[in-house]
């Protein structure tokens, strides 16, 4: 795999969002996996290279799809949702990405 330097900038526009769903928690429970929606451009070495500097871990291994925006309509008028890539980012052993950081409330 040839060197791939992401710039500053990139990294933000490259990694949009963390998924936080039911889906999402436990493949991180099960697989020590994180769920990110990316820039739709965005490849694969370049999602690792992102979250490793972003999050300051180890990444084994990416994996892409793209989910087909829904077709809606607004009374008359039908639209569609836009498309969303997302990436499943496999970390190594011991590493893992706290998107919620003591956001809990405590009982």
């Amino acid at each position: 795999m040839s060197n791939i330097h992401v710039a500053g900038e990139r990294l933000h526009q490259i990694i949009l969002a963390p998924v936080v769903s039911e889906k999402s928690t436990r493949v991180a429970e099960k697989r020590n996996q994180a769920v990110f929606k990316v820039a739709l451009d965005a490849k694969k070495p370049e999602i690792k290279v992102a979250v490793e500097k972003l999050f300051n871990v180890k990444v084994t291994g990416v994996q892409t799809l793209i989910v087909k925006g829904k077709k809606k309509r607004f009374g008359k008028t039908e639209g569609k949702r836009s498309d969303v890539k997302k990436a499943y980012v496999s970390l190594a052993d011991g590493q893992e990405i706290d998107f919620l950081n003591g956001a809990a409330p405590q009982a």
